[in-house]
């Protein structure tokens, strides 16, 4: 886990920061990618785009998301962007049908939570990578997570906050007892203000994983209150 209070830069951490695979959170990243591409364009995606781009998020659709991964060029255009905005220890899929994988592939992007923070910086925080249009579209989004997907950073946080959030889960075998699961995301409210990445891997069960996050979630926004 990797936790950045805005109102004072602390940074917390806690874990030995191997890169872990993003599963859907990697759509964040898609999505910032094609929006930093374009950034004087109003607006900076095409109608159809757009539409694509509120099912990857919103819904997590994986069909949108291997639509947008192809508009951003792939691991190579993808790439680009993370190398643009700093990230060290992030590795884009090579492949998006990967062999002995039922799963879209762009799943298999690897990263840290500290360089997922990176990445939400980049997006919300700094100024030079997205128009002030693009932050907010993307903002806008990932605000309206559909609720069934509402878990992980969101969890133990007061219902008059702000959350915007992206939430990955994925079987790494055939018998469900290997999960990958994580959350990432903005939250503002009740004096608060932090970015947050929560990677774990090893869950013998998808369950198992949400409730591990949701009670780290509710640890870290009971501290930063504290």
């Amino acid at each position: 886990m990797a936790v950045e209070d805005l109102n004072t830069d602390l940074t917390l951490t806690y874990g030995l920061e191997v890169p872990q695979d993003e599963a859907s959170v990697v759509k964040v990243n898609i999505l910032a990618a094609l929006l930093a591409a374009n950034p004087s364009a109003n607006p900076p995606l095409t109608a159809q785009e757009q539409l694509l781009a509120q099912a990857m998020i919103e819904e997590s659709d994986n069909n949108a998301a291997t639509s947008l991964w192809a508009v951003a060029g792939g691991n190579m255009g993808v790439a680009t962007f993370d190398k643009r905005i700093g990230l060290t220890a992030t590795t884009p899929s090579p492949c998006v049908q990967c062999e002995g994988f039922p799963w879209p592939g762009w799943g298999l992007t690897t990263t840290t939570p500290l360089d997922e923070l990176k990445l939400l910086k980049a997006i919300f925080v700094d100024s030079g990578y997205l128009s002030s249009q693009g932050r907010a579209y993307e903002l806008q989004l990932m605000e309206s997570i559909v609720p069934d997907e509402r878990w992980g950073v969101s969890s133990g946080v007061a219902s008059a906050a702000t959350v915007a959030l992206k939430n990955g889960w994925l079987p790494l075998n055939d018998a469900g007892s290997d999960w990958q699961i994580n959350s990432v995301g903005w939250i503002r409210g009740n004096g608060r203000n932090y970015l947050v990445a929560l990677f774990s891997t090893g869950n013998p069960s998808e369950d198992y994983g949400i409730q591990t996050l949701d009670s780290v979630s509710t640890l870290i926004w009971g501290h930063l209150g504290s």
